[in-house]
């Protein structure tokens, strides 16, 4: 409730009528993804590593 109408500033009528996907996407909008969301994993970060190997 405080991030939805202190953070995105969504009338009360509003943030009640929204769904939680609703509210997650509208969040993400204002406040990027969640940590660990996009996380690379092992197989494509060692292909980068190869790529591009530190000098």
């Amino acid at each position: 409730m405080r991030v939805g109408l202190g953070v995105l500033r969504l009338a009360p009528a509003v943030l009640w009528s929204m769904t939680p996907r609703e509210l997650a996407a509208a969040l993400e909008g204002a406040l990027g993804p969640s940590p660990g969301e996009h996380a690379i994993d092992r197989p494509s970060l060692s292909s980068l590593m190869a790529r591009y190997p530190d000098r």
